[in-house]
């Protein structure tokens, strides 16, 4: 299977990694990911499934799922130390709602 990434995926992935990248990096990392992506397949092709149990069936049949478990999380400075903004111990983000038209009807 050969599978490239071309540019404007490398964009949109660098747009949402807020990662600002010239035009040959772009382009490098098009065929890098395309042959990380290539190496990872033919890994995965090679993978004996015939006698694995299937874990989620479209007919019916139950999901096998495992216990949840608990990690430690990130603390509080290095989640946010990438953040494009914060507020106190927040990321600030852009208003994602509009009550605007709520407040007009009352």
């Amino acid at each position: 299977m050969k599978e490239e990434i071309d540019l404007e995926q490398i964009k949109h992935i660098a747009k949402l990694a807020n990662l600002p990248l010239t035009e040959s990096e772009l382009k490098r990392f098009a065929v890098q990911v395309s042959e990380i992506v290539e190496f990872n397949i033919g890994h995965i092709e090679k993978i004996v499934t015939k006698n694995v149990q299937a874990t989620a069936h479209t007919l019916g049949v139950k999901n096998r799922v495992r216990a949840d478990e608990t990690r430690p999380g990130f603390a509080t400075k290095e989640a946010l130390q990438n953040a494009k903004a914060t507020h106190q111990s927040f990321f600030k983000v852009k208003a994602i709602l509009d009550f605007s038209a709520d407040k007009e009807s009352e």
